[in-house]
């Protein structure tokens, strides 16, 4: 009996250290999320701002369709990385978040036989 609550004890624990790690490594990989969203929040609104200055300069409507095309451009490629990153960043972080719950279960599956 002493030697059953001791495993229960022991397997106890190994889940909390598991569940602490797994919730430590969460946390980060969601600030690395909102640090990436921040910077390039900023940085299209930086963007925005230079392009409607230019815009306002602008003396012809030929100019005007020429900047605004440059503008769509860069803009749905800095979309297109972003979304990129970021898809890689929620990759990473499920796989990070999950990996000490992986490892609970295959010590759980190996002592089982």
């Amino acid at each position: 009996m002493a030697n059953t609550l001791e495993d229960f004890q022991k397997f106890g624990k190994a889940q909390f250290e598991s569940a602490t790690s797994s919730s430590s490594s969460f946390v980060k990989g969601l600030q690395s999320i909102a640090a990436e969203t921040t910077d390039y929040s900023k940085k299209t609104l930086e963007n925005g701002s230079a392009f409607l200055e230019k815009l306002l300069g602008v003396k012809s409507l030929d100019a005007a369709i020429q900047l605004q095309t440059e503008y769509a451009k860069t803009s749905y490629a800095d979309f297109v990385a972003e979304a990129t990153k970021l898809g890689e960043l929620y990759s990473a972080l499920a796989k990070e978040a999950f990996k000490p719950i992986e490892l609970a279960i295959a010590k759980v599956q190996a002592a089982k036989e």
